[in-house]
């Protein structure tokens, strides 16, 4: 058994971004499945898979992934916001994050990230291009979701400054690994690469 699984590891993939640069983004191929798809494939061996939303999903791709699917509670709030209305409904000990623009920070990111996990963090963030990169990392979910409610009554509401608030530690990612995909050039440039 993997030890994401024996010691409850779930995972929240991030998809409510508006996409105003690539329209469609998340239902659009990334190398013959829907990009979102195939994220959700790098991920589901970890833990049990929440989807962050804040509009209503492709229903073909619903029926695709075997997830509980989790509206922002309040829109309008960024990732922050949906990670927050995610987290609430998590049981789970730690969550790993990944963007659903991502395709390539499955579990091989996970198990990178995973080994710095210890007892002293709250949370161990890949670093990319001199970078933290928040939306791939591993939380552990009480202190994840109390230092983000106090992000968004105190703080400018970033991903990044909830990480500040928290006991963390980095891991040097590859760039290729944790970019994310903007437009359609970003989206055959990466698959170019990484088919």
């Amino acid at each position: 058994m993997p030890r994401a699984a024996a010691d409850g590891t779930a995972v929240t993939i991030l998809a409510g971004g508006r996409a105003s640069r690539f329209p469609g983004k998340l239902t659009s191929d990334a190398g013959g499945v829907a990009l979102l798809l195939r994220v959700y494939r790098s991920v589901r061996a970890i833990g049990p898979v929440y989807l962050s939303i804040n509009a209503p999903l492709d229903e073909a791709l619903a029926r695709e992934m075997d997830c509980t699917i989790v509206p922002d509670r309040e829109s309008g709030r960024g990732p922050l916001g949906g990670l927050v209305s995610t987290f609430e409904r998590i049981e789970a000990p730690r969550c790993f994050v990944v963007a659903g623009d991502a395709p390539f920070a499955g579990c091989g990111a996970f198990a990178q990230l995973d080994a710095a996990w210890n007892d002293g963090v709250d949370a161990v963030v890949a670093e990319s291009a001199g970078r933290i990169e928040p939306l791939c990392a591993i939380y552990r979910t009480q202190a994840f979701l109390e230092a983000a409610r106090l992000e968004l009554k105190v703080g400018a509401g970033a991903v990044r400054s909830v990480v500040q608030r928290l006991p963390h530690a980095r891991v040097r990612i590859a760039q290729s690994v944790t970019a994310s995909i903007n437009t359609p050039a970003d989206r055959d440039a990466l698959l170019a690469v990484h088919p």
